[in-house]
């Protein structure tokens, strides 16, 4: 008992003396002195709101310091002399650039010949104006205008959306992914340029554009349609350039006399699918108010009879509409094509604008909610300059997914 007390009272005043030592600030502290060092529990890092530069899917680096408190918004501008032509060597104090008529601090600028990162998506559907093999060839002679450094990928669509090829800058796969395409039935065109923007170009930095050539009319999408497209351009910081051709009296030709159309061998109307001509099923379709200045068509299947979808002028006047808006918010440009020399005069002009950009970012001065429209205003210094840039664009946020 007497050997048990004694222990019990060296470690109590073994603990007494550690403390007092201790509290006399001899002791080693980790990160420095008292006054100077910092609590132990790392705070933790915000998920940053995602934006058109930024994928919905993308997560913060890990590590407590990272803190991201606004996104870098970036605009390729254009400007143009009088007559059109490119003026060159502009240099970041002769732009300005306003959101929402607030001036905002240019934080990035460069005049460099860029490379981009070019989105190539042909409509193959057999409603078509031109062959499989024009279209391939206008589309090969377009490769072999950009430059080296440039990337491509290729995106077909008839009924399926089908990559061809992912980014790349090797030319011999671009080709043989261009070569590939072939004409199909049904046209998804809204499934396609959805496919492009969020799944392939909002991953991608720098900058990015997207070649669409298409009529314009969809008749097979069922997960994606132009309201969320249209919506979709806005986020992204992509310019889209549609070279539209007219296929109005081809279809109505196919329409009112299904009997003189022969399908390809192996196509679905040549006995892998039903025949040109035969009545659609009917689909379930939906109604959604639009802010947009044209209705929103729903979805039909197939072509052929008076009841189809993608056969009216009202439709064809709202693809073209489609289209222009496509070009309009996004920066860009539509072409017509309603010729074999007229459609390689466009992709050769769309492959000399992208060697004419201009890059501009800045971070935004006041914070937004996601999906409010910002409006942009890109001035320059020069007299009798013309400055080509996207207006506006949509505060990102999350994606839904499709179903």
């Amino acid at each position: 008992m007497r050997n048990g007390r004694l222990i019990l009272a060296f470690v109590l005043s073994s603990l007494l003396a550690a403390g007092l030592f201790a509290q006399s600030g001899k002791g080693t502290q980790t990160g420095g002195s008292k006054a100077n060092s910092r609590p132990a529990t790392a705070k933790p890092t915000p998920t940053p709101s995602p934006s058109p530069e930024t994928a919905a899917d993308d997560t913060p680096m890990d590590g407590p310091e990272i803190i991201v408190d606004t996104k870098l918004v970036t605009i390729p501008v254009r400007v143009l002399e009088r007559g059109g032509r490119f003026l060159a060597g502009l240099k970041k104090e002769n732009f300005k650039v306003f959101e929402d008529g607030i001036e905002q601090d240019v934080a990035l600028f460069s005049n460099d010949s860029q490379p981009f990162t070019v989105a190539l998506v042909l409509d193959m559907s057999y409603s078509a104006k031109f062959k499989a093999t024009e279209i391939q060839n206008a589309a090969i002679e377009f490769i072999d205008q950009l430059r080296p450094e440039d990337k491509v990928t290729v995106i077909s669509f008839a009924e399926e959306v089908i990559i061809q090829c992912e980014p790349t800058n090797d030319r011999k796969v671009i080709y043989s992914a261009i070569k590939r395409t072939q004409i199909a039935t049904g046209t998804s065109l809204y499934e396609a340029v959805d496919m492009t923007i969020n799944d392939r170009l909002r991953r991608i930095e720098g900058r990015k554009a997207m070649v669409l050539f298409t009529d314009g009319v969809d008749t097979t999408s069922r997960r994606a349609n132009d309201f969320d497209n249209l919506r979709d351009a806005l986020e992204i910081d992509t310019i889209i350039y549609p070279i539209r051709y007219d296929t109005y009296d081809d279809v109505q030709r196919i329409k009112n006399n299904p009997g003189s159309v022969q399908l390809p061998t192996g196509l679905p109307g040549s006995g892998g699918g039903p025949p040109i001509g035969s009545t659609p099923p009917t689909l379930p379709t939906g109604n959604k108010t639009s802010p947009f200045p044209f209705p929103i068509p729903t979805s039909g299947v197939g072509m052929g009879t008076p009841s189809d979808k993608g056969t009216t002028h009202e439709e064809y006047a709202k693809g073209e509409e489609y289209l222009d808006q496509l070009a309009i918010r996004t920066g860009g440009r539509i072409y017509v094509a309603d010729t074999l020399g007229n459609l390689g005069n466009a992709f050769s002009k769309i492959a000399s604008e992208l060697r004419e950009f201009y890059s501009l970012g800045y971070y935004p001065k006041d914070d937004a909610t996601a999906g409010k429209v910002r409006r942009i205003k890109v001035k320059v210094d020069q007299p009798n300059a013309a400055v080509k840039a996207r207006d506006s664009y949509v505060v990102g946020g999350p994606k839904k997914k499709k179903a």
